[in-house]
């Protein structure tokens, strides 16, 4: 967990929230109340977000004493108490929507990803996420894809160059942009791996003479032209299948032999784990 970056997470999110004062609970409760409170799960799934919520309440309020029952990867069910939380009453109710929202979301992706991965688990092909993410979340719906078995894909356009179809038609082509983007990591001494997106097989051959490049991204293939593709590959680089692929058909994907598959469902359009923080 990189702490710098979720301690700022977490304090924009609560000044988002919080503003001025939390009024209702400051004109509803006596200052000092104390209290406590369980946080129950009311879907099955895959639990994420624990080692988070331990940084908000600690954050929100050092005082706060937390049992943890539940660990972030765990397969939960209806009925079952991650943690319970004992203090300050404040507090609790401060912390309790940033909790809730944050781990929620973290284990509706978590859970996603656990069933994608569990599809796959017969074959080598591994399950990565993409950059379709919410702003200012994107550290977490990553983090919530590794807690449910996948593997994150490039965390932004600083740590990997990917070369996509509007990259090649601005460069002019394939063969000058794979060149320009060799001749920028030698230039500016940087040690990052290329991935270039095909389009079809034609792009795909101009790839294959040319070189240069670690990763191949097969984009909207049909199956019978990505088989084609991984065997003119031959293990020569890594290859991912992207575009059109859904938890229905990722097998049919994967049994075309690519060694990645990667799925902007995992994080754009994943329904929320239900749960929530009751007093008792």
């Amino acid at each position: 967990m990189d702490t710098q970056l979720i301690h700022q997470f977490i304090k924009n999110a609560l000044a988002e929230d919080l503003g001025d004062g939390d009024h209702t609970s400051l004109s509803t409760i006596a200052k000092g109340t104390q209290g406590k409170a369980k946080l129950i799960i009311k879907e099955n799934g895959i639990l994420a977000g624990i080692e988070l919520a331990l940084e908000i309440f600690k954050v929100v309020d050092s005082n706060l004493n937390v049992e943890v029952f539940l660990n972030d990867g765990d397969e939960v069910k209806v009925g079952e108490v991650a943690l319970n939380v004992l203090g300050d009453t404040h507090s609790i109710l401060i912390a309790e929507r940033l909790v809730l929202n944050c781990m929620q979301r973290m284990s509706g992706i978590a859970t996603k990803t656990h069933r994608i991965v569990s599809i796959l688990k017969d074959t080598k092909t591994k399950i990565l996420d993409t950059r379709k993410t919410t702003p200012g979340l994107r550290y977490l719906e990553k983090w919530a894809v590794r807690i449910g078995g996948g593997v994150n894909h490039r965390i932004g356009l600083y740590d990997m160059i990917l070369i996509k179809d509007n990259h090649v038609d601005y460069a002019g082509g394939i063969a000058k942009a794979i060149n320009a983007a060799q001749t920028y990591l030698k230039e500016n001494n940087k040690q990052l791996q290329i991935e270039i997106e095909v389009r079809n097989l034609e792009e795909l051959s101009q790839v294959l003479e040319i070189g240069g490049v670690d990763r191949i991204m097969l984009d909207n293939f049909n199956f019978e032209n990505l088989k084609s593709a991984v065997s003119l590959i031959d293990g020569k680089f890594v290859t991912e299948a992207s575009g059109g692929i859904t938890e229905d058909n990722v097998l049919d994907y994967a049994a075309c032999g690519v060694d990645f598959i990667s799925m902007g469902a995992l994080t754009h359009s994943v329904k929320s784990l239900d749960m929530s923080l009751k007093a008792y």
